[in-house]
């Protein structure tokens, strides 16, 4: 049964690994789906760092943008995270209209399948506002799809300093 889940939070608040044991729980087989392109070295290591945490017993697969090339029917799958997804696109696009509606498109397909989805996201609009254009865009374009995600979820968690606060 198709199933949508959004673990949302700030930096640091335990999304990932909460995602992860939520996956686990669910199956001994879980799928982690990584969104992330690799910008620097401090960026590898950190990925690596996720990557030793989780045990033999996951599938990996890294895609940066098009979800949907993976069947998932079946599984449960940890995206991680929507922020880096929405990155990748955004910065190719450079249009928050345009980048909105595409990853709507592709969540949809991606979603389309009968699995079990984790989402982790950030909130990244819960501080203040930029003096930067293109950060204002950013985060009015994760807003926006946080938002669409949530729409669609079955269950929304957000995150506090490790401890999950159930919200829908």
């Amino acid at each position: 049964m198709r199933r949508i889940i959004l673990i949302t939070g700030g930096q640091r608040s335990g999304k990932s690994q909460h995602a992860e044991q939520t996956a686990l729980r669910l199956t001994d087989h879980p799928v982690y789906l990584a969104t992330a392109h690799i910008w620097d070295e401090e960026f590898r290591q950190r990925v690596q760092r996720h990557q030793e945490r989780r045990g033999p017993q996951w599938t990996n697969i890294e895609e940066e943008k098009l979800l949907s090339r993976h069947n998932v029917t079946a599984r449960v799958v940890v995206i991680d995270c929507v922020t880096l997804w929405l990155t990748n696109f955004f910065f190719e696009q450079q249009n928050v209209s345009k980048t909105l509606e595409t990853v709507k498109e592709e969540f949809d397909c991606f979603t389309s399948q009968d699995a079990t989805f984790i989402f982790v996201t950030n909130e990244i609009g819960s501080g203040g506002v930029s003096d930067n254009v293109v950060q204002r865009q950013f985060t009015d374009l994760e807003g926006w799809m946080n938002q669409y995600i949530a729409s669609k979820a079955d269950e929304v968690i957000l995150m506090v300093s490790g401890i999950p606060l159930k919200v829908k």
